[in-house]
């Protein structure tokens, strides 16, 4: 059965995802180069050619894995697995939807904590600064995570090379800033 001529499951996991950032699945012969290139396939549970495999055959459990799974997560969207894709496909943005999906959903895995803490802490730093205020960043991202004393001996030596500052320098037009987010969340909804 050719690519075009193949039916996708309305409401498959395959199809939500060629919907919403048109990327096809099925166009996947499963050569390997994507999760062979992968920095981080050897930490997923799912290499990024099984979540292709997976998303293929439109099994609603296998939906479930995926949306469930560290995968999703661990991507660093690095665009190594395009690069190397013979039918390029786009599948750090597939990533992307499928950790907004798993997220509005509430299938998280649950050791991906620490990585949503994290960008949960370096949106915020934009949000209330404008640009990336490390020590800001670095506090809101243990008060989230609670990995309270991971890396503390670092902080002295990197303010007294001026590799942190105290205070955070601030862009002029934080309403123009404020709109964006608000735009922004309002859309993700």
């Amino acid at each position: 059965m050719s690519h075009s001529e193949h039916h996708i499951e309305r409401n498959s996991l395959s199809y939500g995802i060629e919907k919403n950032v048109e990327v096809l699945a099925q166009k996947c012969y499963q050569c390997g180069k994507c999760s062979a290139g992968c920095p981080v396939a050897d930490q997923m549970d799912f290499p990024p050619s099984m979540v292709m495999r997976l998303l293929q055959t439109e099994i609603p459990a296998n939906d479930e894995k995926i949306l469930r799974s560290n995968s999703i997560w661990l991507c660093v969207t690095c665009e190594m697995c395009l690069s190397r894709c013979p039918m390029e496909i786009d599948i750090p943005s597939m990533m992307d939807y499928l950790r907004q999906k798993s997220r509005s959903e509430k299938k998280v895995n649950k050791q991906a904590k620490n990585i949503i803490a994290f960008h949960k802490s370096f949106l915020n730093s934009i949000r209330w600064t404008g640009r990336l205020f490390e020590l800001g960043l670095i506090l809101d991202y243990k008060r989230q995570s609670l990995n309270l004393t991971q890396d503390v001996t670092l902080a002295p030596k990197m303010i007294t090379r001026g590799k942190l500052h105290l205070f955070p320098n601030m862009v002029k037009d934080m309403g123009h800033l404020a709109r964006i987010f608000r735009k922004t969340s309002n859309s993700s909804k």
